[in-house]
């Protein structure tokens, strides 16, 4: 019973959710990309990438700097199937589809030129 509590816990949260569901659209997401979609900080991404980890719902690889995430091979045929089903009509998920076609249109590193770039100017404000 612990594995699908801990699934379940994970995917309790919005933003959990939303990279789960952009995740079983897309093989793999950088940190930057899913950063970007949720417009949370880095820390706060990479928190909410630790839980769905610890839960074995997604995996990860890093190639350079870059930390790549993807789905887990274990990750649950039927709960995919489910969420496909449930979230199709989402307004916000609709919204991260039309929302990532934008992001992934860019290259990691100027996505990630863009962010710091933000990040800095917020800080002067």
């Amino acid at each position: 019973m612990h594995q699908p509590l801990s699934i379940l816990k994970a995917l309790a949260d919005g933003n959990r959710l939303r990279v789960t569901a952009a995740l079983m659209d897309h093989e793999e997401l950088c940190v930057c990309q899913i950063t970007e979609l949720l417009q949370l900080a880095t820390a706060t991404v990479s928190r909410h990438m630790s839980i769905l980890h610890n839960a074995h719902v997604v995996q990860s690889r890093k190639v350079g700097r870059w930390v790549y995430y993807r789905l887990t091979n274990e990750f649950p045929a039927l709960l995919r199937q489910w969420l496909t089903r449930e979230l199709a009509e989402s307004p916000q998920l609709i919204q991260d589809r039309r929302d990532l076609a934008t992001i992934l249109s860019y290259d990691p590193e100027e996505l990630c030129r863009m962010q710091k770039q933000r990040s800095h100017c917020d800080t002067h404000e």
